[in-house]
């Protein structure tokens, strides 16, 4: 193993700890908000774990996974909705209900949320919308 792996990863501005905090995610086109307790999948191995080995997602759950331009729900148990971004986080692609067991991309995007399923429809949420993520305290924390 390389000694210098772990302090390059420990210096790197990417991989410093951050707070336990989630996201809360508006579209602020359509002022709606897609997700109050979003995860933030920004290391190769929560990116690889995603959401397998869950039941499901309730209501204002998700994962932002970035950098991302394609998924998969192979060993998933249950449908999920997919809003594809660029960097800008405007919406470059939506792809609802996506079943378990498929395969979905987008060239142009930078990162991806997993939402649960009926997201897109219930937020009237279209391409080109623009997303706002703000921190939020993760459920029980307090300051």
């Amino acid at each position: 193993m390389n000694p210098f792996l772990g302090l390059r990863k420990l210096l790197s501005s990417r991989h410093k700890a951050r707070p336990d905090n989630r996201l809360r995610i508006s579209n602020l086109t359509r002022n709606t908000v897609l997700a109050t307790c979003m995860e933030v999948a920004d290391s190769a191995a929560m990116r690889n774990k995603g959401l397998l080995g869950r039941e499901g997602l309730a209501l204002g759950e998700g994962m932002w996974i970035c950098p991302c331009q394609a998924v998969h729900t192979f060993g998933m148990q249950f449908p999920i909705d997919l809003v594809y971004l660029d960097r800008e986080r405007r919406i470059r692609k939506l792809v609802s209900a996506v079943p378990p067991w498929r395969l979905s991309g987008c060239l142009w995007a930078h990162s991806v949320l997993e939402l649960p399923s009926g997201t897109i429809r219930a937020t009237l949420t279209q391409p080109g919308d623009t997303l706002e993520f703000l921190d939020v305290p993760w459920p029980g924390q307090t300051d």
